[in-house]
């Protein structure tokens, strides 16, 4: 029996290591950057407070993930805590933010969908100052406590740089008894900032604990993949990857250091064919959760869902190329 799952409410079904163990699980796509380009997040800082003040806008989103073929939806905590938050005025709104956003994921899910509970990397945490530590600790309890609260499914802890970081993530989590998913992020070099290599993190991860580990963000699926097989090889757990959307050059993998970001990212982003054939290529490789992160849009999770047959059957309709009644027709736009 997986561990841990037993913590969920038995009327929910089956649970992420449950479905895990069955197959491949599909996450959604970014929040943050599309709610910015949509007018409600502010760029630069990215901060969720947009989970009070336009929670109409992160239900739709969610609403167009899960109608895309999203088999988990993230609450948009990213960036929830106390420090990170206290940069926009918003640091004695933790509570209300980290609640907000499990409650408004949770309204869309239903019985669709798995909520997942989010922590991300809080910009405090520092190898040099003991110190530190317990204050990512207190700061991830923080945002735990108030998640908590709405009952999420699962934790997913993300975009770590620091393999330190992350395993208090890890710590934090298991305390509440919930399953955890733990990635790590990877800028310029494919190294953690303490100089451990993909490999050597998923197994410290997976050795803490973490019951999914795996690679998110920064990277596109190119640059990311390989990273994801790499974790693949090092662990015999379940392993997850979640690129971004954003087409980068090899010398610049990580999105936010091109001169795009963050005013011009969408003239980045890749086709949704690109993204299909990334998730068809990350189950060839053996990844257990396949989702996707900045960048990510409904309709490049869409066609991920198509190409791991979870999508949808397209309506039915009357194609004639002889007697055109569409563009599609008249220029023979074959899909193949």
């Amino acid at each position: 029996m997986p561990r841990k799952e037993s913590h969920r409410p038995a009327s929910r079904g089956p649970g992420i290591l449950e479905r895990l163990a069955k197959g491949v699980v599909l996450g959604d796509g970014g929040y943050l950057l599309e709610l910015e380009k949509r007018g409600y997040v502010q760029a630069g800082p990215f901060t969720p407070e947009v989970v009070l003040e336009h929670p109409s806008a992160v239900k739709e989103l969610h609403q167009e993930f899960l109608d895309a073929g999203a088999e988990v939806l993230q609450s948009l905590a990213f960036y929830a805590s106390k420090e990170k938050l206290a940069t926009t005025g918003f640091a004695d709104r933790v509570g209300e933010i980290n609640r907000a956003a499990v409650r408004l994921a949770r309204e869309v899910a239903g019985d669709r969908a798995l909520v997942a509970a989010n922590l991300s990397l809080t910009w405090m945490y520092d190898p040099k100052d003991g110190a530190s530590s317990d204050k990512v600790r207190n700061l991830f309890d923080e945002q735990l406590n108030a998640q908590l609260r709405e009952a999420p499914d699962f934790v997913i802890a993300e975009t770590f740089s620091w393999l330190g970081e992350a395993l208090l993530a890890v710590e934090r989590i298991e305390k509440t008894g919930l399953p955890s998913m733990v990635t790590m992020s990877f800028d310029k070099n494919p190294m953690s900032y303490d100089g451990r290599t993909p490999a050597e993190c998923a197994r410290a991860l997976h050795d803490a604990g973490a019951d999914v580990v795996g690679v998110n963000c920064l990277r596109n699926p190119l640059l990311l993949l390989p990273i994801g097989a790499e974790m693949r090889k090092a662990v015999t757990g379940f392993v997850a990857c979640q690129p971004t959307a954003y087409r980068t050059p090899p010398d610049i993998p990580d999105f936010t250091a091109t001169k795009e970001f963050p005013y011009e990212t969408e003239t980045l982003v890749l086709s949704r064919r690109a993204m299909g054939a990334y998730a068809a290529e990350a189950k060839s490789l053996g990844i257990n959760y396949i989702g996707s992160c900045c960048g990510s849009v409904p309709i490049h999770v869409r066609e991920m869902a198509r190409a791991l047959g979870k999508a949808p059957a397209n309506r039915a309709w009357r194609v004639d190329y002889n007697k055109p009644m569409s563009a599609y027709e008249f220029y023979r736009h074959d899909t193949g």
